[in-house]
């Protein structure tokens, strides 16, 4: 890679994209800002010799291709893509729509894939580049309220984990980001989508979360500004990350979430221990073979117990 990387960034108009964006610039790379209002970014970006603002919808196929093939042309090379457009469908799962479900997998799931895929051939010709993908703690831990989105990030986490072997030998690297909140604008009314209350018992529930979220909003303790810069020298490292949990109360997030899984795996363990020594085996010898077959387990249709040769 050189030392002027060429960055192409969605989501480029507001939040954390427009932190990313200039701080790219600052470093003394060259930009390409895309997003779906090319004006905000043009205002929040200001200008630059080596920034190209373009208009791209993430969930069109065909406007990816269209938009990486402009940047290629423009700069001759990607070094960084960094996935950050997306969406939040907020909201208690029996509320959401199947239509609000798909526009959030759309957007936070298919759109980074549609941009990567457009962006692929290019680093494999270069034999170098770094995929970053904006997932989420809510990618990590799910909670409620927060189930499309979650569902969306944890679709991100995976697939980018997949990726990653798929496009090493070519010189392709992948890096992770899971903020903690930041004072990004998700929780504006821009962003975040709520859906009409349909459901009584989930009533008092949504009015208290939503009442909080907005109360918080604005106040997160996560400055994008220092997330952006800090990106910017982890994305440019030979081998740069392959996750990035930012912010001390993403950490948390991520620490209590091993703990829980090491404990539900223990407590399974531990039964799963029971119903073997429970289980008696009878011996069947026949020609040329030796069958083993359990007794009938306690608890019928575990799973646990089977043939064994």
């Amino acid at each position: 890679m050189t030392d002027k990387r060429d960055w192409f960034i969605t989501g480029a108009g507001r939040g954390m994209g427009v932190e990313i964006a200039k701080a790219a610039l600052a470093a003394g790379d060259a930009v390409v800002a895309t997003s779906r209002n090319t004006e905000a970014v043009a205002n929040a970006v200001g200008e630059a010799d080596d920034l190209l603002v373009v208009k791209l919808d993430i969930t069109s196929r065909a406007d990816a291709e269209a938009v990486v093939q402009a940047a290629a042309e423009r700069f001759g090379r990607i070094d960084v893509l960094v996935n950050n457009a997306g969406n939040f469908y907020a909201g208690y799962f029996e509320e959401l729509t199947p239509e609000q479900i798909e526009r959030q997998l759309a957007t936070s799931l298919l759109g980074p894939m549609n941009v990567t895929r457009a962006v692929l051939p290019v680093m494999r010709a270069q034999r170098s580049g770094v995929v970053v993908a904006i997932s989420s703690t809510a990618g990590i831990s799910g909670q409620e309220f927060i189930s499309a989105y979650a569902a969306s990030k944890f679709g991100v986490e995976g697939w980018i984990e997949s990726l990653t072997p798929e496009v090493a030998p070519f010189g392709i690297r992948t890096m992770l980001v899971e903020p903690g909140f930041f004072r990004t604008e998700l929780l504006t009314e821009e962003s975040t989508n709520y859906p009409e209350p349909s459901i009584d018992d989930y009533a008092e529930r949504t009015k208290q979360t939503v009442t909080a979220w907005k109360g918080m909003n604005g106040k997160q303790g996560g400055d994008p500004a220092k997330l952006a810069k800090a990106l910017v020298q982890l994305a440019s490292q030979d081998e740069p990350p392959l996750r990035w949990v930012a912010g001390a109360d993403a950490v948390q997030v991520v620490e209590q979430k091993a703990k829980d899984m090491l404990a539900q795996v223990d407590a399974v363990q531990v039964v799963l221990l029971g119903l073997r020594r429970r289980r008696h085996r009878v011996t069947l010898r026949l020609p040329g073979a030796v069958l083993r077959l359990p007794a009938a387990p306690h608890h019928m249709g575990d799973g646990v117990d089977s043939l064994r040769y």
